[in-house]
């Protein structure tokens, strides 16, 4: 059915058809019985698929990464796909337009995505009352929180603080975003000195007062070997409960699409940052014999796509491209393809 529709989709602004695929998603929800019906047709369970990370229980392995419900907006209606987990955000502390539009790219000729949507969101309070009213029935949800534009990064950790807080009785886990490419200056976070500031910084707050959430890091792929030793030291000292490999890439290499359509500006997502993020998955894993669990998203498009990253040392994985390009049969395929 997707095979049919995705055509006509593609015809669209990427961004245009993203918000009324998931407006109409969101309105035909309404309709007796559909929700059953797309859990029964989407969904697939299985005591094999079920884990437990983080000390929470995930149903499945396969959840939506952060960008595809910034507001967490459509977590019940995109729960009915079979996601084990959904991750939303980016948030920041204050609403944010993002970037300039057009500011999302199609590269159908390597099923792969350029955005540069900046952080657009609505703010942390609006998230927050948002999870306040959800029906979770099993889902785990996590919160990917990330600085405004405007705060210089000598300021950065009070707005992941000002995040975490208003966020914490209403996620299950916690992604610190220090490595998307569209907000300035923001993956120079990622060096040493001022990663370790942030997140020891919030594990301080999430351990005052007896109860914690688990706080992940989200990296990019285009660390160095260096750079991802340094990672290891810092996931390991600061003590947080993991990582989540990849981000988008800025490497072009190996893209077929036009020139003119792959030199915009932007993180690139979907099949070229496969390989990359499973190669980051297997240093990190190996490097640190496995000393923390590994969330791993990037090109997974497939069912064989999802076990090389579970193969490769990580313990969860995400889609988001995948989704776009595959249709929403992909999780339960994905689901099918690991019991198998």
């Amino acid at each position: 059915m997707y095979k049919l529709i995705k055509p006509l989709f593609f015809q669209f602004d990427p961004e245009k058809i993203h918000y009324f695929v998931t407006g109409s998603l969101k309105n035909a929800q309404k309709i007796w019985g559909l929700p059953a019906l797309l859990k029964k047709v989407y969904g697939f369970n299985h005591p094999t698929l079920e884990k437990e990370l983080f000390g929470l229980k995930f149903k499945n392995p396969v959840g939506l990464a952060a960008g595809f419900d910034k507001n967490g907006e459509y977590i019940e209606e995109l729960a009915n796909f079979g996601f084990g987990f959904i991750e939303v955000g980016t948030v920041t502390p204050l609403p944010q337009p993002g970037n300039d539009k057009p500011r999302m790219f199609r590269l159908q000729e390597d099923a792969a995505l350029i955005n540069r949507m900046g952080f657009n969101n609505k703010g942390v309070d609006v998230l927050a009352r948002k999870l306040e009213s959800v029906k979770r029935d099993g889902l785990i949800i996590g919160g990917n929180i990330g600085k405004n534009k405007n705060t210089p990064n000598e300021e950065a950790v009070n707005d992941y603080i000002k995040c975490f807080d208003r966020l914490f009785h209403v996620v299950d886990y916690f992604v610190v975003n220090v490595s998307s490419p569209n907000t300035p200056n923001l993956r120079a976070l990622q060096e040493k000195e001022p990663l370790k500031h942030i997140l020891n910084t919030l594990q301080q707050r999430n351990l005052k007062d007896g109860v914690s959430k688990p706080i992940l890091l989200k990296i990019a792929p285009d660390l160095t070997d260096s750079q991802l030793d340094d990672i290891i030291e810092i996931v390991q000292e600061t003590k947080i409960a993991g990582i989540i490999a990849t981000n988008t890439t800025i490497s072009r290499d190996g893209l077929q699409a036009s020139t003119s359509l792959k030199n915009e500006m932007g993180g690139v997502s979907g099949k070229p940052v496969g390989k990359r993020s499973t190669e980051v998955i297997r240093y990190l894993s190996e490097k640190s014999n496995k000393a923390f669990p590994i969330i791993g998203v990037g090109g997974i498009h497939s069912a064989k796509d999802a076990k090389e990253k579970l193969e490769a040392g990580a313990s969860l994985v995400q889609v988001y491209t995948g989704f776009v390009y595959e249709g929403p049969g992909l999780v339960k395929r994905i689901l099918k393809g690991l019991v198998g």
